[in-house]
């Protein structure tokens, strides 16, 4: 588990760390150190630097190159320094380490390896053309980047940016921030490490969840058991217009491959037919429809939930007065773990009829329409902001993007798993079948639903690697989940 923080957070973790255990110059060599033992520097390295003490913690990279006989050079944005950067950028020049200043010409092709020392984490805002163009050359130079903390140009709030350096390696120090995870940064960043050097963080974090939080999450199943001991999970949608049979299908055996013992699909009437071609180890209870929509009896609906031990609700609907009825109903006269995707979420953006322990797994343009909030302000602020709207409606949302976020409104936990391949049809009907599968026989909690986001994920993954990023489908990530979810299983 990995700790989450704001520049802000981090930059007080620092003050505090300078103001209660070692100064900042010594701070600043430790974090050298750190980017010198995470990556094999060999040949010559140019470290590129901006004004501020990220480039201060370049210059004391530099010096620690040249004692280790690297041949190394700096190359200045500009000639401005905070103090403890002019420390050390004064040592490199006692030690006679080459230094150039840009002057919008330089031949990056000559070195094996670039440091990006430009911008820290404290980076806002737009920066100067000539730092703009810098970055550009530096990728167009298709040499190893290594960044120092995060990458030159990236938010370390949000991971959006105009220009940024896309690194080999990024080298976090002390704490990993939501830039590193969120927006824009897993297609500018090949590589993140987190280094601890020993900062102190002394205000509200996230997590990371990553294998270690999950080892053994899954029980093992007993002899001395049967399907009904791992719950019977409905998975209540499809329409003429969308019956996608192959889709909740996928999301059936998704369920099931997640540990739920029975999985039932309960859709109109009309579309069972072209389900029983796909759909073999789950039951069908098929509901009256008008013209392929459901039709709202209570009673009717009360029948496909009786056993049933958690739903999942949307998939596959439009949004016609019916299934705002039936969405309405099951809300107001059922307690069981509720998933509301897709169309679910889309009823419930117009209704505002959202119960408290509701389980919520929006897109960013779904969490849009919830909340009322452009996408753009959103994406400036995600954490926040889906933070605030779980605690307002006291339920758990799971957002879904590049990195997933999932809270309670309380915790935040975020989960980094998963692959280009994945922004394709139905992966996140795939997620919704996994999580309903957990939550028939799982505590229906903020650690089970990140659970299944990362499964997802890694479920992605290894099908990006059977298949390409290109060429993958939603079935692909389905068809791997079993692979991806048996090192989790208790022994």
């Amino acid at each position: 588990m990995q700790q989450v923080v704001t520049k802000e957070v981090m930059k007080n973790s620092d003050k505090y760390t300078i103001e209660h255990k070692c100064s900042s110059i010594e701070l600043m060599n430790k974090a050298a150190e750190a980017v010198m033992n995470s990556y094999p520097f060999k040949g010559k390295v140019l470290i590129v630097t901006g004004t501020g003490n990220n480039a201060g913690d370049g210059y004391a990279l530099a010096l620690l190159l040249n004692k280790a006989h690297i041949e190394v050079n700096i190359l200045q944005t500009k000639a401005e320094y905070s103090n403890d950067g002019k420390y050390y950028y004064d040592l490199c020049q006692k030690n006679n380490i080459k230094t150039f200043l840009y002057n919008g010409t330089f031949n990056f092709k000559n070195y094996d390896v670039l440091v990006d020392a430009i911008y820290g984490i404290g980076f806002h805002g737009e920066m100067p053309e000539e730092n703009s163009n810098i970055i550009n050359r530096m990728n167009e130079s298709h040499i190893p980047i290594v960044s120092i903390d995060i990458n030159s140009g990236l938010d370390a709030d949000n991971g959006l940016a105009k220009t940024c350096i896309h690194s080999t390696l990024t080298v976090s120090i002390g704490a990993l921030n939501p830039g590193h995870l969120l927006n824009m940064a897993k297609d500018n960043i090949d590589k993140l490490v987190n280094q601890n050097i020993g900062i102190d963080i002394v205000d509200e974090h996230y997590y990371l969840l990553e294998h270690e939080e999950f080892k053994e999450f899954l029980p093992k199943r007993k002899n001395f058991s049967h399907k009904g001991t791992y719950g019977l999970v409905g998975i209540l949608g499809g329409s003429l217009k969308y019956s996608g049979s192959v889709k909740l299908a996928s999301l059936s055996l998704s369920a099931l491959t997640s540990g739920a013992g029975v999985s039932r699909l309960i859709v109109p009437n009309t579309i069972t037919k072209s389900l029983l071609l796909y759909v073999l180890e789950s039951t069908i209870f098929p509901i009256d429809d008008d013209k392929g929509q459901m039709v709202f009896n209570p009673k009717e609906i009360d029948k496909a939930l009786e056993k049933v031990t958690a739903l999942l609700i949307g998939i596959g609907w439009d949004q016609n007065p019916n299934n705002e009825k039936i969405l309405t109903y099951i809300l107001e006269n059922y307690n069981f773990p509720i998933v509301i995707d897709a169309d679910g979420l889309n009823i419930l953006s117009k209704t505002k009829n959202i119960r408290p322990n509701l389980i919520l797994t929006p897109h960013l343009k779904e969490f849009s329409r919830l909340t009322g909030i452009e996408i753009d302000t959103i994406s400036k602020d995600p954490i926040t902001i889906a933070k605030t709207y779980a605690k307002e409606h006291k339920i758990i949302l799971l957002l879904k993007g590049p990195s997933t976020i999932i809270t309670d409104g309380n915790t935040v936990y975020l989960i980094n798993t998963g692959c280009s391949g994945m922004a394709t049809a139905g992966s996140g009907d795939v997620l919704s079948g996994i999580l309903i599968g957990l939550l028939g026989y799982k505590t229906p909690d903020i650690k089970t639903v990140a659970f299944a986001a990362y499964i997802n994920g890694l479920a992605g993954e290894l099908a990006e690697k059977q298949k390409s990023s290109v060429s993958m489908l939603a079935r692909d990530t389905a068809s791997c989940l079993a692979k991806a979810i048996k090192p989790y299983i208790q022994k």
